[in-house]
Parts: structure tokens; C-alpha cells; sequence
């Protein structure tokens, strides 16, 4: 895999400009104040000193707590740092949060158009989307607001951008969600969205319901030495995404995930040297619908232990998209364990699927779903599982077949691969 040239460049680049240095609280920010009030003048601040910003300079946030409402946004940045040294605690006053006509909340932190752009910290800095709030009471506070809850840090259409050092905690809705970028690094960052301290995810943990981790789109993006702790998926590479890379990472939610894809095309794609530590799902690729495309993909030398549902899915999505929690979008989230739940195989593509050392140490559920779909053209080719090994498999609910799998034009298991998908051809060493 073609990985990304380096940033060190970049970084060059910036510390060879004349800059400025603005500090937030020399320009008149409060901090250790969670009054509304400061919260709307601390906003208003960021935004105003964003707006200022030229070629060169640097935007510090120093080692405080700053209450912030949302709403935050940058436009046009270019060759610039932003360090996150302190904290910025964004409002969780719902009412308040601003708004469109429509009533649709404003992300917490966007930034359009951004080329060679830092984002950093002299140490971990902190983004506190205060998500609790938003969540409400398990299973009510979804079928109240929905997905209409803001994102933590969004980057749209942007150019060389490194974000590294930077705690994102309980984010609102999605964590980190980089779409169209051509050009970026992600390294020594940490994302966490928890309900409870349980080492697990709890019937209550998971209603926080999409707090994705690190959602990327586009070219050339590189993920590495980072951790994640959440109830959706941890990382999700979404529609159009080429070149990408994540390796080392520590990860525990709903899988290292490729989708829910559409009628795109997603490829050369790799996770590699992940551990996953008491997760829900654990590799996870998905289409939402037909016409879609998902190939060159390899997953390689992956940890995952005691799994709480399937620790291995490439087929539809297991979604809804609705109020009603076990509607089939395309595949029900209740399936197959509510009688007449569905789940439905999307008319899309994989090609070129090869997982290779894969360890998978318990779990409650049996190893996993491999589902294409069954119009010509469609399904699943030249899926190889390569020492795909599982210590201790469940045999719930698929028995001593272990996987659900059909719609695999050609499937092939080797090395140690053990159990087997019976729609694969076993050319594995049996001794």
C-alpha cells in the first residue's frame, strides 16, 4: 500500500513563516467559568480570532478550562497551528445550542476548506462535547432527538492536515468526521464515549448511539498509534475513501469498520496491529444499499477478545435508520435473535477481501456473518481468510457451522484458519 508522504514538510513550512501567536486568554477568554453567558463570549471569541488568522500564525489555547458554546467555524485556513494545550468544555444547554431554520444544531467545531492545517497539543489536549446530556436516558433520549445532536470536530474538504495529541471525550454524535480530504495524519490521539466506568459495553454503555470514532472520506489518510473507546463504530471509512491506512490502534465499539457504503466505491484499504479489548463487534464492513463496491481490502494482525456480538461481519449493514429500532436498513439490528427480525444482503460488490492472522479469543456470539448478495454480478470474490483463528468459539446461534455465509462466489481458507466458513473451500493445513 502506497502510505503517505510525511508532514514533516508541513511542519516546516509553518515554522518558517512570519507568525503570530494569539493566546486565548490574552485576547480576553475566561476560564473556569460554565455561566452560559462566558460560554456564548468564549464562542464568539474563537470565532472572531479563526476569521484573523494568515498564513504562519499559531491560535493556543493554554493549560485552562474554557466553556464554549457551539457553533464554532472556520472557513479557508491555510498553513496555520492550532494548539489545543488546555481544555475547551463545549455547552450542553440543548435549548441554546444554535440552530438552523430547520432546527438541525450546528456542529461543535468545523473547519472548511482547511490547507496545511496543524491541530495539536504541547501535551493531550481536550474536547469535551459534554455528550451526556444530549444522549438523555437510555433508549428515550434517542427516539427524542435522534441524530439531531452535534458533532465534536469536523474537517470538510481539506488539504494536509496532521491532527495529533488531542483527547476527544464524549462526543454529542459523531466524534471526528474528516470527509473529502486528500492528505491526512492522525497520531497519538484518543477518543472516548462512555455512560459508565464498566470495562465493557453495557446495554446502557451502547445507547449512546452514534458516537462514531475517527469517520474519514477521501484520499491518502493515515491513522496510527491511537486509541478508542466507544458505542458506535470506532473507525468507519465511509463513500469514495481510497489509500487509507490504520495501524495500532486500540479500539473497543462497534468494530474497525468499512461503511455503511452506498452506491460508491471504496478500496485499498488496511487496518493492521490492532488490539480489541472487550469490544462489540469486531471487523465490520457494510452496505447500506446496491451498487456499491468494496475492494483491496486487508485486515491484518488483529486482536480481539471476548467480543459481545459478531467478531467478524462483511455483508449489509446492521442498522435502522428510523425511530423503529429493529427495522431491517437493510439488515435488522435484532436479527437474528427477534423472531420475523430481516436481514437483507445488499446488491453491492466485495472483491479482494483478505484477512490474514486474525486472533479471536471468546465471545458470546458464534465467529460471524459473511453475507453477499445473490444477483448476477453481485456477492462476494476472492475472500481469503488466512490464519483466521478463533480460541473458544460460541456456538450461538449458527451451531457447528459457526458462520452465516452465503453469496460468496469464491471464498478461500489457509494456514491455520479454524472454524472454516462452509461456503469457503478448506485448503488449510489440518495438522
Amino acid at each position: 500500500m502506497q502510505l503517505l508522504k510525511s508532514l514533516l514538510p508541513l511542519l516546516l513550512s509553518l515554522t518558517s513563516i512570519s507568525a503570530t501567536v494569539y493566546n486565548f486568554e490574552e485576547l480576553g477568554a475566561l476560564a473556569d467559568d460554565d455561566s452560559l453567558d462566558t460560554a456564548w463570549k468564549n464562542g464568539a471569541l474563537i470565532n472572531t480570532t479563526l476569521a484573523t488568522l494568515t498564513a504562519g500564525d499559531t491560535f493556543v489555547f493554554p493549560n485552562k478550562t474554557f466553556h464554549v458554546m457551539g457553533g464554532l467555524r472556520s472557513d479557508d485556513l491555510s498553513d496555520v497551528t492550532i494548539s489545543f494545550d488546555g481544555t475547551l468544555v463545549f455547552s450542553n444547554d440543548i435549548d441554546a445550542w444554535p440552530k438552523n431554520e430547520n432546527g438541525d444544531v450546528f456542529p461543535s467545531l468545523v473547519f472548511n476548506n482547511p490547507k496545511n492545517v496543524v491541530f495539536t497539543s504541547s501535551g493531550k489536549g481536550t474536547l469535551d462535547g459534554q455528550g451526556g446530556k444530549w444522549w438523555g436516558l437510555p433508549g428515550i433520549g434517542y427516539l427524542r432527538r435522534q441524530e439531531n445532536r452535534p458533532r465534536l470536530f469536523e474537517v470538510a474538504n481539506g488539504e494536509n492536515i496532521l491532527v495529533e495529541n488531542i483527547f476527544f471525550l464524549n462526543s454529542a454524535y459523531w466524534t471526528f468526521w474528516v470527509h473529502n480530504v486528500n492528505g491526512l495524519e492522525v497520531r497519538f490521539c484518543d477518543i472516548e464515549a462512555r455512560r459508565t466506568e464498566k470495562d465493557k459495553h453495557t446495554l446502557i454503555d451502547i445507547t449512546a448511539f452514534n458516537t462514531d470514532g475517527y469517520d474519514v472520506t477521501g484520499r491518502d489518510v493515515w491513522i496510527h498509534d491511537c486509541t478508542v473507546w466507544n458505542q458506535d463504530d470506532t473507525i468507519a471509512v465511509k463513500d469514495d475513501s481510497q489509500n487509507m491506512l490504520f495501524e495500532r490502534i486500540t479500539a473497543s465499539g462497534v468494530g474497525l469498520t468499512i461503511g455503511s457504503i452506498g452506491a460508491s466505491t471504496v478500496k485499498n484499504i488496511t487496518f493492521r496491529d490492532c488490539h480489541m479489548h472487550n469490544t462489540y463487534k469486531g471487523i465490520y464492513t457494510k452496505f447500506r444499499g446496491e451498487g456499491g463496491v468494496i475492494e483491496d481490502v486487508t485486515y491484518e494482525n488483529i486482536v480481539i477478545e471476548n467480543p459481545s456480538q459478531w467478531p467478524i461481519w462483511i455483508g449489509p449493514a446492521q442498522q435502522s435508520d428510523s425511530n423503529r429500532l429493529c427495522a431491517a436498513h437493510p439488515c435488522s439490528i435484532c436479527w437474528p435473535t427477534v423472531p420475523f427480525a430481516e436481514c437483507n444482503a445488499a446488491d453491492s460488490q466485495y472483491k479482494n477481501i483478505l484477512l490474514k492472522n486474525i486472533t479471536v479469543i471468546g465471545g458470546k456470539m458464534s465467529p460471524g456473518v459473511i453475507m453477499g448478495g445473490t444477483s448476477q454480478g453481485m456477492g462476494m470474490e476472492n475472500i481469503v481468510f488466512d490464519d483466521v483463528v478463533f480460541q473458544d468459539p460460541s456456538s450461538k446461534p449458527w451451531g457447528d457451522d459457526y458462520y452465516k455465509c452465503e453469496g460468496v462466489t469464491s471464498g478461500v481458507a489457509k494456514g491455520k484458519t479454524w472454524p472454516v466458513p462452509p461456503c469457503f473451500d478448506d485448503q488449510t493445513d489440518k495438522n
